[in-house]
């Protein structure tokens, strides 16, 4: 135990004869001024002699608050009632020494007492200022989403929440026999130069860090360059010797989980004293490192816990937006594959879309300079691209797939009705034939060329039929003549075998072969153009997150013209997003240059792009992003690469 410092006037010593506690220690002071800032009990034995000078008073007022003031005199008295110091005056107690020694016993117990509060307050005040910290320090690690930062973040903390002057951060990775620790981050304030590492060691107790991710416990080491012989682990002092540097404290915590199993490493370097101090040789870490205590212990493994749970959140946000993200892409390819021609349709509108805003990004002038798409808006614009065909699966099979203007089964209808209808020449040419034989006499001289006449003609007849129908069944643009073709055609009836009379064409296929441009009829262009509504309806009852609650809203206008001739709602320029407008120049772009399908040829780019700049003059494209689209060019790369690759 501390003894007690008495501090009395020069040569006032009372005589205390055998009654002087051994714990208490005389010292002669000449003025107040000279009492030490004590971190031990301390009592002023205030006499006449210290209470002379203006400055005294002031003196007894800056005394520190456990320093017990005993008055020996009346003078001391007055001066020690008049600042409120008084503790005892010599009057109030019998003047002998053994009563003296008594007093100044009890004084100092008191003054020790009043030490202990005060120790204790402080150290109340500081544990209420760590757990603020720690609870603020735990919100902004909940709250951060990238990993990368969050680990930045979680050494930074712990540094200077202990006051250590560097720091590693290493994450356990892989399971049981193939279970290593990763070394993703390491700070320095003595060496702030160094880049990050990036390598993994093995998971074994021979180094500290593995050690404690193996025990699970922490390590508290005064010093690394001694470190007791009966230890499994070492401490490798290349980095110190190639860097020029001392490690000497150090303090290392397993970071746990929910589950309590260890999902990562702190390891603490040097405590410091002070803050600024730079730690490079022997005599730096002699004067500046401190060990780490108890209390830098507590304070690390709870923010060690609530880093581990903000590393187990962010790999579970990761997990989920994989698995969300994997969703989104097998959607998307399902869609484009239930129409192989289209094959890859989405995922190329997404990459050319997200281009587009990555680009305007870049922008500091023109009409985009104000432009600005977060990580979370891109991602959110990514997943619309993917998903804004997703609609197409309330389109029925016949109609999305469709090729030609008849529909496949009244396609195939019409092929075998005009097979029958030349099977009905041929056996009707052939029973003629039989009727002019079996006559009696035989046949008329030239009756039999005749008949073959006459079958050769109505079948030369009906092959220029069925090659005015296949002609008229590609999707281009009908022309009069062939319109009229067609109508005399459905005018021309055969008999079957069984004699019912049937129309060489019927009126739903005279309906479908007649249309003007195209291959769909208004019916089936109202279903195709549905799909739209279908992707809007489909994606508003997910229950998206607020980062990504608008891409309903912009799949919903990617075929809307700024002049409002588009679909489904005929909306114009002033309600739909800017997102929407990159997206449906880009959609556009791409239906002109995919491969080659049934009904279309790709078309050359510089065509293509022709025909954006035409869509702007006309009012129905935004001419700002189609010059843009054109200028950068971010097409190249989605034409050269293969869409699994995008």
């Amino acid at each position: 135990m501390d003894a007690t410092r008495i501090y009395i006037g020069p040569g006032e010593a009372p005589d205390l004869g055998e009654a002087v506690p051994g714990h208490l220690d005389v010292e002669e002071i000449a003025a107040i001024s000279q009492v030490e800032e004590l971190d031990r009990p301390g009592v002023l034995y205030l006499t006449r002699a210290l209470t002379v000078g203006e400055k005294s008073g002031r003196a007894l007022l800056q005394l520190p608050n456990h320093v017990v003031v005993i008055a020996g005199d009346a003078g001391g008295r007055t001066l020690a009632e008049s600042v409120g110091r008084l503790f005892l005056a010599a009057e109030d107690f019998p003047p002998d020494g053994k009563a003296l020694g008594r007093v100044l016993a009890a004084a100092g117990e008191h003054s020790r007492a009043l030490l202990s509060a005060q120790a204790s307050s402080e150290a109340a005040e500081s544990a209420s200022v760590t757990v603020a910290e720690l609870n603020r320090v735990g919100i902004a690690l909940m709250a951060e989403r990238n990993q990368a930062t969050l680990l930045t973040m979680i050494l930074t903390q712990a540094r200077r929440l202990t006051s250590s002057d560097a720091g590693s951060l290493y994450l356990v990775e892989g399971e049981d026999d193939d279970a290593r620790l990763h070394f993703l981050r390491a700070q320095n304030d003595s060496l702030p130069e160094l880049p990050d590492p990036n390598f993994t060691l093995p998971l074994d107790p021979t180094s500290i860090a593995g050690n404690v991710a193996l025990s699970g416990q922490p390590l508290v080491l005064d010093d690394v360059y001694e470190l007791p012989t009966d230890v499994p682990y070492s401490f490798n002092r290349a980095f110190d010797r190639e860097h020029g540097y001392r490690a000497k404290s150090m303090l290392v915590v397993p970071m746990k989980d929910h589950r309590d199993e260890v999902v990562g490493v702190l390891q603490l370097i040097n405590r410091k004293a002070d803050p600024g101090a730079r730690i490079r040789t022997e005599d730096d870490a002699d004067a500046h490192v401190l060990p780490y205590g108890r209390a830098e212990v507590d304070t690390v493994l709870s923010l060690a816990g609530q880093a581990a749970v903000s590393i187990e959140n962010q790999a579970l946000i990761e997990d989920i937006e994989q698995l969300f993200d994997g969703f989104i892409k097998a959607a998307s390819t399902a869609i484009d594959q239930r129409d192989p021609t289209t094959a890859g349709h989405s995922v190329r509108v997404t990459a050319l879309t997200v281009a587009v805003a990555e680009r305007m990004n870049e922008l500091v002038e023109g009409p985009f300079a104000d432009v600005h798409f977060t990580v979370d808006e891109l991602k959110q614009l990514r997943y619309a691209g993917l998903l804004h065909d997703f609609g197409k699966v309330g389109v029925p099979e016949e109609v999305l797939v469709k090729a030609r203007k008849l529909p496949p089964v009244l396609e195939t209808r019409v092929e075998a009705r005009f097979q029958l209808i030349r099977k009905t020449i041929e056996a009707e040419a052939a029973q003629a034939a039989f009727e002019a034989l079996r006559r009696e006499g035989g046949a008329a001289p030239g009756q039999l060329d005749e008949i073959e006449r006459q079958r050769t003609e109505a079948l030369a007849e009906v092959d220029r039929y069925l090659a005015a129908i296949r002609e008229a069944n590609i999707p281009r643009v009908l022309e009069e003549d062939a319109a009229g073709v067609l109508v005399d055609i459905a005018r021309r009836t055969f008999l079957d075998p069984a004699g019912d009379e049937h129309p060489f064409l019927t009126e739903k296929e005279l309906h479908f072969l007649s249309i003007r441009r195209g291959n769909l009829d208004p019916h089936e262009r109202a279903q195709i153009e549905s799909h739209v509504v279908h992707s809007y309806d489909f994606l508003t009852n997910i229950p998206w997150t607020p980062e990504l609650c608008r891409i309903a809203e912009i799949v919903r206008g990617h075929h809307e013209k700024l002049n409002g001739k588009g679909y489904p709602d005929g909306a114009t320029a002033e309600s739909l997003p800017l997102e929407t407008k990159i997206m449906t120049v880009c959609d556009i772009f791409d239906a002109l240059t995919a491969s080659d399908r049934p009904y279309k040829k790709a078309m050359p780019t510089e065509k293509a792009l022709q025909i954006l700049r035409w869509e702007a003059e006309e009012g129905a494209l935004d001419p700002d992003i189609v010059d843009l689209f054109v200028e950068s060019k971010v097409y190249e790369r989605v034409l050269e690469t293969n869409w699994r690759e995008l």
